[in-house]
């Protein structure tokens, strides 16, 4: 391991995502992106939709990560996740779908549509969709 690197894990309820080392992660927590770097200061985070990158020795990898906790070590980032998608596992179709659902729901603005959930779907099949036109 170079001397700038560290270990980088993220786990989602069916499997282990990544696990590798990186001299950088990037990703969204719900107060906004971070970027990490080995001896970084001990911190828990709470994830937000959006694309984690992690930059290794032979270039930057990149994934949608959806919702769950990040604890960050000095030496050790690790991502649980509810759901980690690579770029090529994203279905367009499907994401754009669910965009479509998703403005449908804020747009009629009923009395039984849960707002918070509707505009999540939204974020989330955003982030699908930026991911998968950058492959």
């Amino acid at each position: 391991m170079a001397e700038n690197q560290f270990h980088v894990t993220i786990i989602t309820p069916d499997r282990v995502f990544y696990e590798g080392e990186a001299s950088m992660i990037e990703f969204n927590t719900t107060e906004g992106e971070i970027g990490v770097y080995k001896e970084h200061i001990p911190l828990t985070v709470v994830l937000a939709p959006g694309v984690v990158r992690i930059h290794e020795e032979d270039g930057v990898k990149e994934a949608a990560v959806h919702a769950g906790f990040g604890e960050v070590r000095p030496d050790k980032v690790t991502l649980m996740a509810e759901i980690a998608e690579w770029p090529d596992e994203i279905d367009v179709s499907r994401a754009e779908a669910a965009e479509k659902r998703a403005h449908d729901r804020i747009a009629r603005h009923e009395a039984g549509v849960d707002m918070v959930r509707a505009e999540m779907a939204l974020k989330k099949s955003l982030v699908r969709q930026d991911l998968a036109k950058r492959i």
